[in-house]
């Protein structure tokens, strides 16, 4: 009897594999791990607290509505319960959102380069891709954007900050854009780095939610939080669009660990508020070094920096790691640096002045 492999779908073929930043180096010298976008703090107060308790619990399964969560992110931003929907992480959200709108023969539109998740789940869904080059400035090009929508249209992705570029679209241009998009067509803001947004003209999505049904806003508590192993992400949107990423989330994906550690970190705002502040200053420290180094730097409203490389950008990363600082390079393309602790940036500061000198 001839033996056959079973028979998968044929969406997977050639799938892109979702690459996390490299791990640092683990005995030997010290290594600063400046490739995952990682926050550098130990948790907020109180919340390392609440998930042990919760640990104590966890021969049971967790809350699966996410009854606590769910009302505290409610009362925090003003909005029904109704229109707030968990998952497993922003990334696994928006996964979500892609299974409740596409499938084969439909089309995703998302600005390249993006975050690297968009292609992979689309692709899952059975969906097309779309994919709407950067400006030369690496920002979003939302006039091309707009004029890609065709009667395939599912929904639309908007990673503002973007990853891996840190640049933004502001409230105009956004507005104008959602102008031009019909209403029948999702717009997701994936605003995954929204609290490091320091640029009174870059807008909080949550605002155009607010009177436009066809605007979701994903958020996560991976980034500032500093959760990002507890994988615990949101989305806000209005009721039949959150109502269907209930119906596609898996059940009982985030566990009652990360949803009391969520709670606890939203309690802690004043603290979160001046490590993103500390954050920040290190960011525009980091950045203005580079820019006084010769590098052309793309300003950044995330925890990171963005050098477009091009085919020196695996010869930038072996300097790095070889100094001992892990960073996230995209072959022939550039490198995305997190900002890290003061020591991490400055090891990374002397190696990029070291290698421009080079070039």
């Amino acid at each position: 009897m001839s033996e056959k492999s079973p028979k998968l779908r044929a969406e997977l073929d050639g799938i892109p594999t979702y690459k996390p930043g490299k791990p640092a180096a683990s005995g030997g010298a010290v290594a600063y791990k400046l490739s995952s976008n990682e926050n550098p703090y130990p948790p907020l107060p109180g919340v390392l607290e609440s998930a042990v308790a919760a640990a104590g619990n966890f021969n049971r399964y967790p809350d699966m509505a996410c009854t606590g969560l769910v009302a505290e992110l409610a009362e925090r931003f003003g909005v029904p319960v109704e229109h707030i929907a968990t998952g497993t992480g922003s990334v696994g959200v928006a996964q979500q959102l892609i299974q409740s709108t596409a499938g084969p023969g439909d089309e995703v539109i998302y600005a390249w380069r993006s975050f690297e998740a968009y292609p992979i789940i689309t692709q899952i869904s059975g969906a097309t891709s779309v994919r709407v080059p950067l400006t030369d400035g690496d920002v979003h090009d939302l006039d091309a954007m707009a004029d890609a929508i065709t009667e395939r249209t599912r929904l639309i992705f908007v990673c503002n900050p973007n990853n891996p570029t840190g640049t933004v679209v502001r409230r105009a241009e956004l507005e104008r854009f959602l102008d031009r998009v019909p209403s029948d067509v999702l717009v997701v803001l994936d605003e995954a780095y929204k609290e490091f947004v320091r640029d009174p003209e870059v807008p909080d999505g949550i605002e155009f939610y607010r009177n436009r049904p066809n605007v979701a806003v994903l958020r996560t508590f991976s980034k500032a939080y500093g959760l990002a192993g507890l994988r615990v992400g949101f989305a806000i949107a209005h009721e039949p669009v959150a109502a269907a990423l209930r119906k596609t989330a898996v059940p009982f994906g985030v566990s009652q660990l990360a949803q009391d550690a969520a709670v606890a970190s939203l309690r802690a705002e004043d603290e979160l508020l001046g490590r993103v502040g500390s954050l920040v200053c290190e960011r525009e420290r980091v950045h203005a070094a580079l820019v006084a180094q010769g590098w052309t730097v793309p300003e950044t409203q995330a925890n990171f920096v963005w050098m477009r490389l091009g085919e020196r950008t695996a010869d930038f990363a072996a300097a790095c790691e070889k100094a001992g600082v892990v960073v996230r390079p995209f072959a022939g393309e550039g490198l995305r640096v997190t900002i890290g602790e003061t020591e991490a940036n400055d090891l990374f500061l002397h190696t990029a002045e070291a290698f421009f000198k080079e070039l």
